[in-house]
């Protein structure tokens, strides 16, 4: 049976690794392909080639759109629709995906986050939570370092979640009653330790289901975790 996936991603960020992307253009009175930058919205394109056929998508922001002229009725009656059909969210996790000099509640990522976290009521029927998979995207040095680091000596990974809007960063190493060690100074978190699970893109297209239903496995489990709902 197909799954209902939200995609949420920053449409124009260009910070990922080259798919080889080509573009018309007009220029000297003739019309040209040439190379172009590769923007998150081309891995959505290939997010959509791996899924299941069965699986439905809906796709969250346009190409740049803020939120800084909207209120929040808008932005509620914008995504509820998209999102009250859906059972699982994909955060397409990129470099560039925050604007540091935007505030978050002015984004379109924070808000789809928050509404997929929430319980939501339409002619008398209230969807379920959903599921959330962050899926890490490789930089424009096909390196996922800017998120990951490993740290062989203690057989770990750290992850730099300060890189990411609030609400992801704060849905992640959230279990309430994690399992931990320590090595060389650092905590090490072991098991399902973030209600947000991440993987790397290159994991996730080897492996698509099995990390899909991991995350509705999570949210299965969600009274094991503090989740933070709000922008």
């Amino acid at each position: 049976m197909g799954k209902n996936i939200f995609v949420s991603y920053k449409y124009a960020d260009t910070l990922v690794n080259s798919l080889r992307k080509r573009e018309f253009a007009y220029v000297n009175g003739q019309f040209i392909t040439r190379d172009r930058l590769t923007r998150v919205r081309d891995y959505v394109d290939e997010l959509q080639s791996i899924l299941d056929d069965e699986d439905h998508i809906n796709l969250g922001e346009k190409d740049g759109e803020s939120l800084k002229d909207f209120s929040e009725g808008y932005i509620q009656s914008s995504l509820k629709d998209k999102i009250y059909r859906s059972s699982i969210t994909i955060v397409m996790i990129s470099k560039g995906m925050v604007e540091r000099y935007s505030p978050e509640k002015d984004q379109w990522i924070p808000w789809e986050i928050s509404y997929s976290l929430k319980e939501v009521t339409r002619n008398d029927r209230t969807s379920r939570m959903n599921a959330v998979l962050g899926i890490v995207l490789p930089d424009e040095n096909n390196s996922y370092e800017w998120y990951y680091t490993e740290n062989p000596a203690c057989n770990c990974t750290s992850h730099h979640t300060d890189k990411l809007f609030n609400i992801l960063s704060r849905n992640m190493f959230n279990m309430k009653n994690p399992t931990e060690s320590s090595c060389n100074g650092l905590i090490i978190h072991h098991g399902d330790f973030s209600f947000i699970k991440t993987v790397k893109w290159s994991d996730f297209k080897s492996y698509p289901n099995t990390y899909l239903n991991k995350a509705i496995e999570i949210r299965e489990a969600k009274d094991n975790y503090n989740i933070t709902k709000t922008v």
